[in-house]
């Protein structure tokens, strides 16, 4: 009797022991996501293009952000501009006006009329001359040597860009990328507008770049200004937009910060 409890006894015990669970340190701490390894596109563009986005810290760079802000410089007031740099959903802020794009509409809401101009058209003009040159990057696009641009004693090289059909709302728009031959960092950019009229049009106008600033290992422009461009000659300054306050991130913008508020 006395052997058979000491082996219950022991059963028990070993039982006991098996059960047991030591405390895991990690359990309440949640693991950290991986940051997920964008491949760089360089290969993908004429050498040339590649070496512009290089200059400008690399299209594989661009490629890891998804937010894209900055604002630019009024005289009475700035105006605020947030990009989701995948979707391309958009949004405007100033005093007297909201203007974005939630993927599918463009919508302004204000108290007024100041804003007369036409929101589908507007809520992504600025971000495509801010975010050049990487915007030359996106998907449908051929690229074709062009003859230099020349600028008093200066040659630019540049690249004529075009879209497929069907590719954004202007597809028969055409951009003319022109970059310094030794930094590589673009210098001008020439642009035809068909929004409105539907129509590939031979009206180039040009912004130069000419100044930069460092965002985010991004090289973006600080300061535009179109020029009189007219039979291939390079004129005057005509207007210039500066650019303050940009910042460039990983973290996705939040989806209803595109959608239209509600009206008062």
């Amino acid at each position: 009797m006395k052997k058979l409890l000491t082996l219950v006894l022991a059963t028990v015990v070993f039982i006991s022991c098996k059960q047991e669970t030591k405390p895991n340190p990690k359990a309440d701490v949640a693991e950290t996501p991986k940051e997920e390894i964008v491949p760089d596109r360089s290969s993908d563009f004429p050498e040339d293009i590649a070496a512009v986005f290089k200059a400008h810290g690399g299209i594989q760079q661009f490629d890891q952000m998804q937010t894209l802000i900055f604002e630019m410089a009024n005289p009475e007031g700035n105006e605020k501009h947030t990009t989701d740099l995948k979707t391309r959903h958009a949004r405007i802020e100033t005093d007297k006006f909201a203007l974005g794009f939630d993927g599918k509409d463009a919508w302004l809401v204000q108290d007024s009329t100041y804003f007369k101009g036409n929101p589908r058209f507007y809520h992504n003009l600025m971000f495509y001359f801010y975010a050049m040159p990487f915007v030359l990057g996106d998907d449908g696009i051929s690229y074709e040597k062009v003859e230099d641009l020349k600028v008093d004693d200066q040659s630019y090289p540049g690249y004529k860009i075009s879209y497929g059909d069907g590719v954004g709302d202007s597809p028969k728009d055409n951009y003319f990328i022109y970059y310094d031959a030794t930094t590589k960092q673009m210098k001008f950019l020439g642009y035809t507008v068909t929004f409105f009229s539907k129509e590939t049009s031979e009206k180039i106008s040009l912004i130069e770049y000419s100044s930069w600033n460092d965002v985010n290992g991004l090289l973006l422009p600080k300061t535009l200004q179109w020029r009189t461009y007219e039979d291939g000659v390079v004129g005057e300054v005509k207007s210039e937009r500066n650019f303050v306050n940009a910042s460039v991130s990983k973290e996705k913008p939040a989806l209803k910060l595109f959608e239209k508020p509600a009206e008062e």
